[in-house]
């Protein structure tokens, strides 16, 4: 297999699109606002952004690998979890792993500095804490993914993403778009709570104390729903206040998906082999979720 082949698998390329997703309900933020739209910077953005997810998913195969968790994990969802399994099938070597993660961060870095430059201080400051949790979240001494922290630590990476596209375009910082991004942070934190249930038995084997490994799978179905109906109710109730624009709303298209996948969830919680599809729901629950509150926030751009 070719080697750029093998360098592109790292990444995780499916799971990416969830961080362009944030990215773009930033951009309508800023635009719903009457602050314009820069192409060149918004390109910039994404890519960066993009680059960031990768070097986290890239991470987090290196320590997975080297706790084990990975090498245990017989009955992962496969791609949903158990990370991209090149390591284990012999395809990388853990250095290498380790060696790509941190060219993908510094890049990362690079362009999140000249990024600044053009775009504001404050950027500095939202890039910094955004490395900082791709790397925390993995890696010793904080390892947050084996604290029961690892869904917090994606919600606030998350809301950072949105936070941070629509400080580029706006060059400022607005509170209506820190309030918007809660939602879609929480829907994001969602995912990564639900892939880790098939992957409970092998994480427990190895120390890896995540919150599928310290919840029953009903008390793990409780939290899943409880953050998914605090995701759309938060977005209704900051409507109803006048925080976003009233065309945010749209957002609430993703519900009956939420929905859906809570039930399926209910249903199947004790057979974690048979949650593919409350997985794939998950995602398309965020993504859509994402989409459609960038649309309706772009409406008013196309109306107006």
């Amino acid at each position: 297999m070719r080697t750029w082949v093998l360098y592109w698998r790292m990444t995780r390329p499916g799971f990416l699109s969830i961080t362009l997703v944030g990215c773009l309900l930033g951009f309508a933020l800023a635009a719903a606002c009457g602050c314009g739209f820069d192409v060149t910077l918004a390109v910039v953005t994404v890519v960066l952004a993009l680059l960031a997810h990768a070097g986290a998913n890239v991470l987090n195969d290196y320590h997975d690998a080297r706790n084990g968790a990975d090498a245990a994990n017989a009955q992962g969802i496969f791609p949903f979890t158990g990370g991209s399994r090149l390591i284990q099938q012999g395809l990388v070597s853990e250095e290498d792993t380790h060696r790509w993660a941190w060219v993908l961060m510094g890049l990362v870095v690079l362009g999140g500095l000249w990024l600044s430059v053009r775009s504001g201080g404050g950027l500095v400051l939202i890039g910094l804490a955004g490395v900082l949790l791709a790397w925390a979240y993995s890696a010793p001494p904080l390892k947050l993914m084996s604290r029961g922290l690892g869904e917090l630590s994606v919600a606030a990476a998350w809301w950072l993403v949105v936070v941070g596209a629509d400080y580029v375009q706006r060059q400022h910082w607005h509170f209506i778009t820190a309030y918007t991004a809660v939602s879609f942070a929480l829907l994001v934190a969602n995912i990564l709570l639900i892939n880790g249930l098939p992957d409970a038995p092998s994480d427990r084997a190895v120390g890896k104390r995540t919150l599928a490994t310290r919840l029953s799978p009903r008390g793990l179905a409780v939290l899943y729903t409880g953050l998914m109906l605090a995701a759309h109710l938060w977005l209704a109730v900051g409507v109803w206040a006048l925080i976003p624009p009233l065309s945010a709303i749209w957002g609430l298209l993703s519900l009956p998906l939420g929905l859906a996948a809570s039930w399926l969830l209910w249903q199947r919680a004790g057979e974690p082999q048979r949650l593919r599809p409350v997985l794939a729901l998950t995602i398309a629950t965020a993504s859509v979720h994402g989409l459609a509150m960038a649309a309706g926030l772009l409406s008013m751009r196309w109306t107006g």
